[in-house]
């Protein structure tokens, strides 16, 4: 909320186009990535405590209760934010300013007041996502970055705007990836997932659930 305060609404103030507020995500999350590393170090640390359980045998895959409870959790967050997005008065203006902000405001509701709202919101989804992710993998700095890259890839491909979409992309994705090392080096991992993100830009931009846009 401090840097919506500080970086994006002087920016929204100022009309600026979104490329200006993406390279400005990125310079923070450079800036604050190695304000990290400067305080904490760079080392490599972990949640996990205890032995490592073999896990379950389900469908010839194996799945350890790290992540059955990581799956657990994702579905609980889902349907709450689910509900918070289509019940809550707050969701609800979320929405509409996302959609109209002018004639959200024409309406009584207050962009600014929203969208701090939604950085909020978003932020408390992105510490529980790092939480959860922590639980089945280490802990450094740099983590972020690819699960940022993951997370866009998953929202493109299941349709941007769509909470249902973005968690079906993330099945996807990650059906498509694991499905694609079957075979071939796990190394190729990233390189499917960008395959498949040109895929879907260049015959489906809308993505699975999106709807696409008429042109005037």
């Amino acid at each position: 909320m401090a840097i919506d305060r500080l970086v994006y609404h002087p920016l929204r103030k100022k009309s600026a186009p979104p490329l200006v507020f993406l390279i400005a995500s990125f310079g923070i999350f450079i800036f604050i990535q190695n304000l990290l590393q400067l305080i904490y170090g760079a080392q490599i640390l972990t949640l996990r405590t205890g032995p490592v359980s073999e896990g379950y045998q389900i469908l010839s895959a194996i799945i350890t209760p790290i992540q059955l409870l990581i799956l657990s959790a994702s579905l609980a967050i889902f349907l709450n934010l689910l509900l918070l997005m289509n019940k809550a008065k707050i969701g609800k203006a979320m929405t509409a300013v996302a959609d109209n902000p002018l004639g959200a405001s024409v309406a009584g509701i207050n962009p600014e007041k929203v969208i701090l709202s939604a950085f909020a919101v978003g932020s408390a989804l992105a510490g529980m996502a790092g939480v959860l992710v922590s639980l089945e993998t280490n802990i450094e700095p740099t983590m972020g970055m690819n699960a940022i890259l993951k997370g866009i890839i998953a929202s493109i491909i299941g349709g941007i705007g769509s909470i249902p979409g973005a968690v079906l992309g993330g099945f996807f994705l990650g059906l498509a990836e694991n499905l694609g090392i079957w075979k071939i080096q796990a190394g190729w991992k990233d390189t499917i997932a960008f395959a498949i993100l040109i895929l879907f830009l260049l015959f489906r931009p809308q993505g699975i659930l999106g709807t696409k846009e008429d042109r005037i």
